[in-house]
């Protein structure tokens, strides 16, 4: 729950905006009606407070016509589209350090509705396309205060052709669970080692929880569940001592509450850092115990000039056997998507 919500005056004239308005105020939440479109009071003394004041912050607002222009976002999807930015939880590694510019505040878009449609041009004739709405944001960690959401889910539901996909680390399913997706959404959890998870990724229910929720997103909908596509994302993959064993103990946890037939994926990320990144995690977490050596690490660069740091190639290769035979084995029917 925010300690301080604020509705620019943009975002009050929009009819989601308003119920928005009216799912905070039955929560009995503080509330702010700024006077205009800028959000104030973000900033603390110094970095560590700044992060806290706005990570207890929800800005309502307007999103710019830039979020009506979808860009690509391979592997994940086609297209990216965006509910919100900004995420409450606390999570060391956090890959939106340095993606996104000021406090790190969660700003919620009051004209979805609109942003929606707007997806609509980039569909294809007799061709399957994706949109990755969690690309700067877990969107199900809102949804309680937002229904952003279900509001997205049902809206593909209803288009030909298209693929809705969100990640997340939150368990709090059940508003989903009887929704008519028809099969256009595809639910995916973020999952880590339980000894990483309880380290790194505060703020986030369990490991355990967040399982069970795929179980019930996966199951039919006749036994109580939603009915979804599901997917895993591993991630971020650390080579932590005792790696294999604490990963077989995840994958095994997993196997045994996805005993039945169903729609599964995976997508296995490693984890990286840029320098960047880097000095804003260790401003947010200074006392931090991940691992930013460059110990086994080495550079990646993009195209752009940018740089990042990434597994040395022999301890990769023997990560990505390792992943890739255990879920072959556990789970014969579901899809590695890619490897990163």
């Amino acid at each position: 729950m925010p300690k301080r919500v604020v509705f620019t005056a943009d975002a009050m004239n929009e009819s989601y905006g308003q119920k928005i308005y009216d799912k905070v105020s039955a929560l009995n939440l503080p509330i702010e009606i700024a006077k205009n479109n800028r959000i104030t009071g973000l900033r603390g003394k110094d970095e560590k407070e700044t992060y806290r004041i706005a990570k207890n912050t929800l800005a309502v607002v307007k999103a710019p016509p830039s979020a009506f222009n979808l860009r690509p976002i391979p592997p994940s999807a086609d297209w990216q589209f965006h509910l919100a930015e900004g995420c409450p939880a606390h999570c060391q590694y956090c890959y939106l350090a340095g993606s996104l510019s000021g406090p790190p505040a969660i700003r919620v878009f009051a004209n979805l509705p609109q942003i929606l449609e707007s997806t609509i041009r980039y569909q294809r004739l007799n061709e399957l396309v994706s949109y990755e709405a969690s690309c700067y944001t877990d969107p199900l960690s809102l949804e309680h205060l937002t229904g952003g959401l279900a509001e997205s889910i049902n809206f593909f539901a209803t288009q030909p052709n298209t693929h809705l996909r969100f990640v997340t680390k939150f368990d709090n399913v059940e508003p989903l669970l009887n929704l008519q997706h028809n099969g256009h959404t595809r639910f995916r959890c973020s999952l880590n080692a339980d000894s990483v998870a309880k380290r790194l990724e505060g703020g986030t229910p369990t490991v355990t929880a967040r399982i069970k929720a795929l179980r019930k997103m996966a199951l039919p909908k006749q036994q109580g569940g939603g009915g979804y596509p599901i997917g895993i994302v591993l991630a971020p993959i650390m080579p932590i001592p005792d790696w294999k064993l604490h990963y077989t103990t995840l994958l095994d946890e997993v196997s045994s509450n996805l005993n039945f037939e169903t729609d599964l994926t995976f997508e296995l990320i490693t984890h990286r850092f840029t320098p960047g990144s880097r000095d804003i995690l260790l401003g947010w977490y200074p006392n931090t115990t991940l691992d930013f050596s460059e110990t086994n690490r080495s550079i990646k660069r993009n195209k752009f000039g940018g740089q990042k740091y990434v597994f040395v190639k022999d301890l990769m290769k023997e990560l990505r056997s390792f992943f890739e035979t255990e879920i072959a084995n556990r789970f014969p029917k579901a899809k590695i998507l890619y490897w990163t």
